[in-house]
């Protein structure tokens, strides 16, 4: 099994003396996912990355960090391997750069990061199998091996699957490549939420004026008139594509489109349909 710390070595670098950091966005919490940061806006991803617990200071005061964003599905991206320096200790309150959260006084450290040289032709390219401690974002590179599951040739975004293959969590659409985004908002029609843990579904209508990315995007912010699933996180809804509207169907044939897969799917009587 080749593993990232099998990198690690072949570059000359002690896994013992590595840092594993897998950035993700937690569900429910608001501001911009760390692979769109990383993606577009580097800056204020690594100003994101520098303020760190300092509860886990003897942690994180380590030689370096090898620093991954959490992928739509299990998978995580290498973005690169740093050297940190503890720059300014239990720091005064301040706003995270990108949930906008307020860190109390003396709640975390801030490090100066020195992007290395090491390791950087895997930058954007490099995904592993993070394995099931996904809450443990932070872990010891030494006592932790990645499996490697995908090294791409160049960085940039997987082709986008066509939309009767796409199937999503609905916490992940935000994170979604810009390309199938764009695909996405310039598509409409009629898509299903499930949710496996409480067998429930909810058929959807995606109209003029963004298409499915931004009825998704507001169901995942918990917004829109589909108040029937409130209550669930919106990381237990995976989401589908049933029907694509042709360029010249109106937003009422789409209503149609709609109406005619709740009654097939029986989405009112064993679903979170209310109309």
């Amino acid at each position: 099994m080749l593993t990232f710390q099998t990198l690690l070595q072949d570059a000359g670098v002690d896994p013992g003396q590595v840092r594993l950091l897998r950035h993700a966005k937690g569900s429910g919490t608001p501001g911009i996912h760390p692979l769109v940061a990383w993606r577009d806006d580097r800056p204020r991803f690594e100003s994101y990355q520098s303020f760190q617990a300092n509860r886990r200071q003897r942690f994180f005061n380590a030689p370096f960090w090898a620093s991954f964003v959490a992928m739509p599905g299990s998978d995580s991206l290498f973005v690169g391997l740093y050297a940190p320096a503890l720059k300014q200790p239990e720091m005064a309150s301040f706003q995270c750069p990108l949930t906008h959260r307020l860190i109390p006084d003396a709640e975390a450290d801030q490090y100066e990061l020195t992007k290395c040289d090491v390791l950087t032709e895997f930058d954007g390219k490099l995904i592993i199998d993070w394995g099931a401690g996904a809450l443990a974002w932070a872990q010891l590179a030494a006592k932790n091996p990645k499996q490697i599951v995908e090294l791409r040739r160049q960085e940039g975004e997987p082709p986008y699957p066509g939309h009767s293959s796409f199937v999503r969590q609905l916490s992940e659409v935000e994170a979604l490549p810009v390309s199938w985004r764009a695909i996405l908002a310039n598509s409409r029609g009629v898509y299903l939420l499930t949710c496996p843990r409480t067998k429930e579904q909810y058929v959807g209508g995606a109209y003029s004026g963004g298409g499915f990315i931004t009825r998704w995007g507001q169901h995942a912010r918990m917004e829109g008139d589909a108040k029937a699933f409130r209550s669930r996180d919106p990381a237990d809804y995976r989401v589908s594509i049933l029907e694509v509207a042709g360029s010249l169907t109106t937003d009422d044939e789409i209503h149609a489109m709609e109406q005619r897969w709740k009654e097939k799917l029986q989405s009112r009587e064993m679903g979170l349909n209310r109309n």
